[in-house]
């Protein structure tokens, strides 16, 4: 009886004593999931490496713990006090399930407040064999759930795989590619996939600084299905300066696919500008300045180059009719520069020459020949004081012949007539 007394007592104390101790409610456990997981490639090929990054996050947000007075009472009131559970992941573990795993277990990761997410990375290695592979990732949590999650891998198979559109742009030049000059441009849209694509837009920006929409920079095209295409015809603007080279053109293709979901795709336009040469002469030159008959001399005719691409294998010819170098190799020209085409020949009798000049050339574009007609003028000697010298030698020759030939052999002694008279 005694022994039953003291077991009512001890049981009616630990009554009051739990009644008296603070309860502790949690409202959530400390918990892992992983929320989102990507696999790249997609499409493994055997053999190949990839990853697998996974994002874990931490599921609980808060707990609450119920304080009550110590009292008995139903009346009593309670106390409600809130405070932040935090996760502390052990360990993280990918098993490979058929795929090689060469990435080591991430320990002690980390701990992660209510909400809060970490990306973890795995570096895996695909099987010589194609199939579907599902790799489980294993994370430990400190006095909390553990979490296993498996992860499909796709290698070298089509299942699984989305069919969708695929827009091809093809841009072909219809005419000039000299700087400075309008470039029209053909771009051809092909659907080479496997669904259509609606509401097809081309957006073509102007970023280069050397080539740029001449009109609209946007054109829409509508629908295209599988194995159609469309085109449309623009032209660029070039800019003088632009100088040779390629030049790409970004152009933005946008479109929804079946589904209604908004794909937007980057090519460009390449264009190869090349460089159009134009030769001219600025003047021509004779030294000496002023030419007489049978005078040797030096004809210099300088070369111009006003187009927008470097002029090489320059070369000048003349064909006048005189002795001495009528040929001159000048070389390269770039643009906006001039040289000397430099002619050294020999005199000519005087005046007036008709004469053509050939200048061939290369640039970007080709060989070219440009002939230009041009004149020389010689001035003729003048001969008046030969002529007035040598009448004086036939007058000065006249009148000794008159004296000591024609006088004697007519009156015997070859005076005068006024010298007989007196």
């Amino acid at each position: 009886m005694r022994l039953l007394r003291t077991i009512i007592a001890l049981g009616v104390l630990f009554a009051l004593v739990v009644a008296i101790m603070p309860a502790v409610q949690a409202t959530d456990a400390p918990t892992v999931t992983i929320t989102s997981y990507e696999v790249s490639p997609s499409v493994l090929m055997p053999d190949s490496l990839g990853t697998i990054t996974v994002t874990l996050k931490n599921t609980a947000s808060s707990a609450s713990t119920t304080e009550k007075s110590g009292k008995l009472s139903p009346d009593d009131y309670t106390v409600i006090t809130t405070a932040d559970i935090t996760v502390n992941i052990d360990t993280v573990h990918l098993e490979g399930n058929g795929l090689k795993v060469l990435t080591k277990n991430y320990d002690k990761a980390g701990s992660l407040g209510p909400g809060q997410s970490i990306p973890l990375t795995f570096s895996i290695q695909a099987p010589t064999r194609s199939g579907l592979y599902y790799p489980e990732v294993w994370v430990d949590v400190k006095n909390g759930a553990n979490t296993k999650y498996p992860i499909p891998v796709n290698v070298n198979t089509a299942i699984g795989i989305q069919k969708q559109a695929i827009l091809i742009m093809d841009s072909s030049l219809d005419g000039s590619v000299n700087p400075g000059e309008e470039i029209p441009v053909t771009l051809t849209i092909s659907n080479a996939g496997q669904l259509l694509a609606d509401d097809v837009t081309l957006i073509v920006t102007n970023v280069s600084g050397k080539l740029a929409p001449k009109g609209a920079d946007l054109y829409h095209l509508g629908m295209i299905g599988p194995g159609e295409q469309k085109s449309v015809s623009i032209v660029l603007l070039s800019d003088k300066q632009a100088g040779a080279g390629l030049v790409r053109v970004p152009v933005t293709i946008s479109y929804n696919t079946i589904d209604g979901r908004p794909v937007s795709e980057s090519t460009g336009i390449d264009v190869v500008l090349k460089g159009k040469a134009e030769l001219g002469f600025v003047s021509v030159d004779t030294s000496p300045s002023r030419l007489t008959e049978n005078t040797p001399f030096d004809l210099t005719i300088r070369i111009e180059n006003t187009g927008t691409g470097e002029a090489k294998q320059v070369s000048a010819k003349v064909d006048l009719p005189a002795d001495g170098t009528k040929e001159a190799f000048i070389g390269k020209i770039k643009p906006g520069n001039d040289a000397p085409a430099i002619f050294l020949l020999e005199g000519m009798k005087g005046g007036n020459y008709p004469y053509t000049l050939t200048i061939r050339y290369t640039d970007d574009m080709g060989v070219h020949t440009e002939i230009r007609q041009m004149n020389l003028r010689v001035t003729p000697q003048d001969n008046s004081g030969s002529i007035v010298l040598v009448i004086l030698v036939l007058a000065v020759i006249g009148i000794l012949a008159y004296r000591y030939w024609y006088l004697p052999r007519k009156n015997g002694d070859g005076t005068f007539p006024w010298e007989r008279k007196s």
